[in-house]
């Protein structure tokens, strides 16, 4: 005999003799629960908590959609280059706190001024609309009508961000023959 079957020799009488108990316990115990991540939960629901009773900024609301149009038979890079701000902006026009009417006896006047002035690129600041009710942002939709409809606009497309984002709009002039 080998020195391993002299070792499995000497347990087997330590041990002495053994049977197999047959059980089912083991597979009735129910599985345990998938673990949770309470401390996840916990954050989440106070971030949503803070979420809904933090005041609303409404700078950084955006309602509506980005207008812009360019004039047929211009390239497409020029309304690329306006929505950048490749043009200075030479004067701006805010119609804020006016009504229908009067904000498009002012684009009118604006847009002439602008002309007599051989300006090229102006700004008009329409507003979002978050007051507008159910109708929507009215003084855009007038804004984005009278500028496609008016010889000498060329082109026109919302600023960015920082220069008052889908609540205004960036319209570039052409040039008087």
């Amino acid at each position: 005999m080998s020195e391993s079957d002299d070792e499995l020799e000497l347990f087997r009488s330590a041990v002495g003799p053994v049977r197999r108990i047959r059980s089912d316990r083991a597979r009735s115990r129910p599985k345990p629960p998938p673990p949770e991540a309470t401390q996840s939960e916990r954050d989440e629901a106070r971030v949503m908590d803070e979420l809904a009773n933090a005041p609303i900024d409404f700078a950084s609301v955006e309602t509506g959609e980005e207008i812009s149009y360019l004039r047929p038979g211009l390239q497409r890079r020029v309304l690329t280059r306006l929505k950048r701000g490749h043009w200075r902006v030479e004067d701006e026009l805010d119609l804020h706190q006016m009504n229908l009417e009067a904000a498009s006896g002012s684009i009118r006047r604006f847009l002439s001024d602008a002309d007599r002035d051989r300006m090229s690129c102006v700004r008009i600041i329409h507003g979002k609309g978050l007051r507008s009710g159910p109708g929507g942002p009215q003084l855009k939709r007038l804004t984005a009508r009278l500028l496609s409809r008016h010889d000498r606009v060329a082109a026109f497309a919302s600023a960015p961000p920082h220069d008052g984002g889908t609540g205004a709009v960036y319209v570039l002039l052409r040039a008087r023959r």
